[in-house]
């Protein structure tokens, strides 16, 4: 699975990163950084809560 991030939608509350620290890092300011694209099924399921908890929805899953 790919994942996508509009950084721009980001509004850093680092959600994302405590569900999948493996896929997201904050930069200095707190937005959201992607450190992998594509995801296996080892990570899918914390990729998922991230998709979930996001305020802004910022993040999304596609399927290839």
């Amino acid at each position: 699975m790919k994942v996508e991030l509009e950084a721009d939608k980001c509004v850093a509350s680092g959600q994302c990163v405590l569900a999948a620290m493996d896929v997201f890092d904050q930069d200095d300011d707190g937005i959201a950084i992607l450190l992998e694209e594509q995801v296996g099924e080892d990570r899918l399921d914390d990729v998922r809560e991230a998709v979930a908890v996001c305020p802004a929805a910022a993040i999304r899953l596609v399927d290839q």
